[in-house]
């Protein structure tokens, strides 16, 4: 049984993946491969959430039959994983998946058999963007959704709710005790201020009539015991993630309660249903709740949220840029440049640019020095340099810093610092080159022959434990400088060669260029 479990939120599927949703994906595979790294068991999971009113809209602006277009763009979504190099141990989908109506009708019924459903008539705005009823003094002028801009629908109909208000107390006792991690404190004092502002009932079901296509098919999960209503897409979806581990089988079930750590990684705007909600559907349902919800804020192209409907998803389209880049590329990008609070705005120059600087010239360029030298100097057998290493203080404290560095970045999740305890390991690899200047000793032969392998055997060592601590960023170059840095039958080492190649960005569109 893994120890943690690592989730990204299942994200609509009304057009294809843009380089947003590819930012929890390679997050949870790095947190997994590095969990991994220590002795940890970490089961990843992704999906598409693909019962949403949005996706039946699109479908219908298309002109396409809904099960025909969601299995499209949800087919873009599961394969976006293996062209990052960042395979889920589960992909879900949530209209495809045989076992997630059961789950979602056995949450249902205990929720119920806890008393936390009811049924009533309402009037409230509704954003389909959001999938989400909105009191108006949340909205822009009494109308207007604070994340789409769009103007919500007034929605008259009688619908089930779940008693949220009754979970106040210990929603909040979980976070406060710690028993509920949510990262960064800015997003935990959020949360906060939401449940000390006053926990409304939310309603969870809509009409039949609202959840059934164009073309006349039902989108949706039925109401058990009442066939006209169908399950709130957000109750829906968050099941997901007890779906994936065999719930509402005694096993799964077990399994979930068993999990040492219950992770889900979730962008700023879906707080709410991470935080709140669904901590309360699992107490109601007795079931323990998550232990740590990751938040991260949003990618942006020139400053607005990345959008389809504002031409910017094309431009940060994470297949094609993998394809063109390399899946290291487009990861060590999200990796190093996203930071644990605030927005982030991408162009393909700043992709470009943290490839060249830290992955060409920096880690590249310091392995096939290394490498360069131990066969122009000592024909390509290492044993002798490896024996013999001497880092001289500097380097020695950047090796004694960087495992620990990263560890502590990765369990702060702050993902950016622990790109940077490996660039930085780099950086003074190729310092220390220039400081102990190997070509110097290997001209004066046996007189210095000590002095080159202790320089020689500290940029191996150098070397190799980069290749160990960039597997959880760059899975694909931690590879090749293992094979780089291996041993072949005859004790030497591969001749060298490039590892990293540096981008060209010739008649590439700009951001600023870009349709709107």
């Amino acid at each position: 049984m893994a120890d943690s479990y690592l989730t990204t939120t299942i994200p609509y599927v009304n057009a294809r993946p843009h380089l947003g949703h590819a930012l929890e994906l390679v997050q949870a595979d790095a947190l997994a491969r590095r969990l991994r790294a220590r002795g940890r068991a970490a089961r990843t999971q992704s999906g598409t959430d693909d019962h949403a009113l949005k996706n039946v809209r699109a479908a219908a602006a298309a002109g396409v039959p809904v099960r025909e277009f969601v299995d499209e763009n949800a087919a873009a979504f599961e394969q976006l994983g293996p062209q990052l190099a960042a395979r889920p141990d589960a992909f879900l989908r949530t209209s495809a998946d045989p076992r997630h109506p059961a789950a979602v009708a056995a949450l249902w019924r205990a929720c119920a058999a806890s008393g936390d459903l009811y049924r009533q008539g309402y009037r409230a705005r509704y954003c389909a963007g959001c999938e989400q009823f909105y009191d108006e003094r949340e909205l822009e002028a009494g109308a207007r959704c604070p994340e789409h801009g769009t103007v919500a629908d007034w929605v008259e109909e009688e619908n089930w709710f779940f008693r949220l208000s009754r979970y106040r107390a210990p929603l909040r006792r979980l976070i406060t005790d710690g028993a509920l991690r949510i990262e960064p404190a800015a997003r935990r004092n959020e949360v906060l201020a939401l449940i000390d502002g006053g926990l409304r009932d939310f309603s969870v079901s809509r009409s039949r009539r609202r959840a059934t296509g164009p073309d006349g098919a039902l989108w949706g999960v039925p109401v058990p015991d009442d066939p006209d209503q169908v399950v709130y897409v957000w109750f829906d979806a968050l099941v997901n993630y007890l779906t994936g581990l065999g719930y509402p089988d005694p096993e799964g079930a077990a399994r979930w309660r068993a999990l040492e750590r219950r992770v889900h990684l979730a962008g700023k705007g879906v707080v709410r249903f991470h935080a709140v909600y669904w901590p309360a559907m699992l107490l109601s349902a007795g079931l323990p709740a998550p232990t740590d919800v990751l938040v991260h804020d949003y990618l942006t192209v020139d400053g607005a949220k990345i959008s389809k409907s504002a031409g910017t998803a094309a431009l940060a389209d994470p297949a094609a840029l993998a394809a063109e880049f390399g899946a290291d590329a487009v990861r060590w990008w999200l990796l190093s440049e996203v930071p644990r609070s605030g927005d982030v705005d991408f162009t393909p120059e700043r992709l470009a640019a943290r490839t060249d600087t830290d992955l060409a010239n920096g880690i590249g360029n310091l392995v096939n020095r290394t490498v360069a030298m131990l066969h122009r100097y000592r024909g390509g057998d290492p044993a002798a340099a490896a024996a013999a290493a001497a880092p001289d203080a500097a380097l020695a404290a950047a090796l004694d810093a960087v495992t620990l560095a990263v560890d502590a970045a990765f369990d702060g999740y702050d993902l950016r610092r622990g790109s940077a305890a490996v660039r930085a390991l780099a950086e003074e690899g190729n310092r220390f080159v220039d400081r102990a200047r190997p070509w110097e000793a290997a001209r004066e032969g046996a007189a210095r022959a000590a002095e080159l392998d202790g320089a020689l055997g500290a940029l191996l060592l150098t070397c190799r434990r980069l290749a160990e601590e960039l597997v959880p960023f760059t899975p694909g170059l931690a590879a090749a400088l293992a094979a780089q840095l291996a041993e072949g039958p005859d004790g030497r080492l591969p001749e060298p060669r490039p590892l990293v190649r540096r981008i060209q960005l010739k008649g590439r569109p700009s951001p600023a260029s870009a349709p709107s």
